[in-house]
């Protein structure tokens, strides 16, 4: 090998101090400036032609002023040679200020770089952690800002995705302009990279929302998850991580990283269908949860309260004002929603009720519940389920659990039409949906964007349609489609004067009020309704079996039953009386439904949960009292 010369190695070294940046260019450009001035000093001291025979000292000081002010040589007399060397000393100055803006302005412009990257270290407690970016994250933040108002000392969430710090900060900014006292804190870096989760503090984080990302989200989630889990600088605490999941198989991955965690994901293919599925039968039912779940009014808390240990559910429902209780939790976690009337509270378990907030559940007091039993319908029976047709155009992932669920709903002998025009349908069908019981299933092929076609089948003759996302398009492409078939279905609807309801899925948030243009009964926005239980779990881990139950098409669910069936119509009546005719069937009372606001979006569509009790209402005829009820 040859060996290197004494210039390449100068140059090597040369370069590797350079390489430093730009704190080793500040310490090579002092060292030369303190080289320059006493050089020039020593060799003034040795001539002795300073003006007045300065020491070495005063003389490198007058170098300094020199080196730092070029002016300052206009005024020097001596020696030639002096004035020589103040102006080499000068001439070195103008270099090392120039060489020094430049340097500090390239330090300066790596500073604003690194922070623009987001890549400094996050140093809070006690912060609400998103890790990753989709448009869900607007519906999130949003929900975590109203949720963070109550508390005095404010709030933090801190958001870790793959996407420039700046950009980030820009697009929330522009969606969610008034974030009250919530901090928001936007670092770049990939939430499956150990050393870049580093940066944001998990281990400090009160919960963690994990977002599904990319091609393959559920592949995203489990990767983070594992990132957070088995990171080696962990905290002995348990996590609680809030996710979502689309494959039912992946969820048993999850639950085997749950074992020192609170890991908590969302179903979301079996959430958005169960709750179609739902809705597409009962108007106004998707405001009902959108109401439960939002933190905009009244939610879900649970109360101990003590006095009402050894007293039944049933007595439980009037002992609020303003509050409305729908269950018990048990002292070992169990939860009952509506149970029998008779059930006892016991020591140790807990109401969970509808409240503005959790320190308003307070007992009303009251020795007599002011409650007018001559208003209750006690004759009112419930009429036997009747066949139903229902339509169903789009299809995704979510078509097959959808028909499973309708068919443990209706009445046997109902018949279900699908239309689209997805390839192999029938055989997709055919795989996932199984064997019926109730409904009788046919699919036809077509494009549902097609009036023809819409006015062929005769959507007036159904009692409800669902329109499905075509969730395997682009988002908004697939928006497109189903807006312009609700603007057909509208406009068809309005020219008959046959009812049937019309529940549409949209994937996009801000396509929603578009679709409310269109005067659509129900919405069904899937991330939204996802990102506000995403919020909800992230605030109250506890609430995860609250939500499984009530969405559980097993046991008791939320449904819109005529008023008339349980008080008086035309009369001032209170919700104690109506919460007392619900009772008496076995079922919760926990708000109503005035009909004549049912397009009102400014007044949440008619949909009043957690009424006050003692407030009187007086109800016409289409009007519904929202229950929990088996059936």
């Amino acid at each position: 090998m040859k060996k290197a010369t004494l210039r390449q190695r100068l140059q090597y070294r040369f370069d590797n101090f350079m390489s430093m940046g730009t704190p080793a260019l500040l310490i090579g450009l002092f060292l030369i400036s303190a080289l320059i001035i006493f050089v020039a000093a020593a060799l003034v001291r040795i001539t002795h032609t300073a003006p007045n025979d300065e020491g070495v000292l005063q003389i490198a000081w007058m170098g300094l002023l020199r080196t730092l002010d070029s002016g300052t040589m206009g005024g020097d007399t001596g020696s030639p040679f002096f004035l020589f060397m103040m102006l080499v000393v000068t001439f070195g100055g103008v270099f090392v200020v120039s060489a020094l803006i430049g340097i500090l302005n390239n330090g300066l412009e790596e500073k604003l770089d690194e922070l623009r990257k987001g890549r400094s270290q996050v140093l809070e407690n006690d912060h609400t952690l998103i890790l990753g970016w989709t448009p869900q994250i607007f519906t999130v933040i949003s929900e975590l800002v109203t949720a963070n108002e109550s508390r005095k000392s404010g709030a933090v969430i801190v958001i870790l995705a793959d996407m420039d710090k700046v950009a980030m900060e820009d697009a929330i900014s522009d969606r969610i302009p008034e974030t009250k006292n919530t901090r928001i804190i936007c670092r770049s870096g990939s939430p499956m990279d150990m050393n870049d989760l580093e940066i944001v503090s998990p281990h400090s984080a009160r919960s963690i929302i994990v977002l599904s990302v990319g091609d393959e989200p559920d592949t995203h989630v489990i990767k983070v998850v594992l990132a957070i889990t088995n990171n080696p600088n962990r905290r002995s605490e348990p996590y609680h991580i809030v996710t979502q999941i689309r494959d039912p198989q992946n969820m048993e991955v999850l639950k085997l990283l749950s074992d020192k965690d609170v890991v908590q994901p969302i179903l979301t293919t079996d959430l958005i269908a169960r709750v179609v599925a739902q809705t597409s039968r009962q108007s106004g039912l998707s405001v009902v949860y959108t109401e439960l779940l939002n933190f905009g009014g009244d939610e879900i808390y649970f109360k101990t309260e003590p006095s009402l240990s050894g007293k039944t559910y049933g007595e439980s429902l009037s002992a609020y004002e303003t509050s409305t209780v729908m269950g018990i939790r048990r002292a070992d976690g169990t939860i009952l929603m509506n149970p029998a009337m008779e059930t006892r509270i016991e020591e140790g378990d807990a109401v969970f009720a509808i409240a503005e907030d959790d320190d308003k559940i307070e007992l009303s007091g009251l020795s007599r519940i002011p409650l007018d039993e001559s208003l209750i319908q006690h004759s009112a029976s419930a009429s036997k389920p009747k066949p139903e047709r229902g339509l169903i155009l789009g299809w995704n992932r979510s078509g097959s659990i959808i028909v499973r669920e309708l068919d443990s709903y209706v009445a046997k002998g109902s018949e279900l039409l699908i239309v689209s025009d997805v390839y192999d349908l029938e055989l997709q069908i055919q795989r996932h949906v199984g064997k019926l019981k109730n409904l009788k299933l046919k699919v036809m092929k077509g494009d549902i964007r097609d009036r023809a076609l819409l006015d062929e089948l005769g959507v007036t003759e159904y009692d409800h349609v669902i329109v499905l996302a075509y969730r395997q398009l682009d988002v908004q492409h697939a928006d497109a489609i189903t807006l312009v078939t609700l603007l057909h279905l509208r406009d068809i609807a309005e020219k008959d004067e046959t009812p049937f309801s019309i529940i549409s899925e949209m994937l996009d948030l801000r396509n929603r009020e578009l679709a409310e243009a269109a005067k659509v009964d129900d919405f069904i926005v899937s991330e939204h309704l996802v990102s506000l239980m995403l919020s909800q779990l992230s605030e109250d881990a506890e609430l995860s079996d609250v939500f499984t139950d009530l969405f559980d098409p097993e046991g008791s669910e939320i449904y819109l039953k005529p008023i008339g069936n349980y008080v008086k119509i035309g009369e001032p009546v209170n919700f104690y009386t109506a919460l007392e005719a619900a009772k008496q069937r076995g079922e919760t009372a926990i708000g109503y439904r005035i009909m004549s606001q049912s397009h009102d979006a400014d007044k949440a569509y008619g949909v009043r949960t957690n009424p006050k009790k003692s407030e009187p209402v007086t109800f016409n005829p289409e009007d519904k009292l929202i229950v929990i009820a088996e059936e």
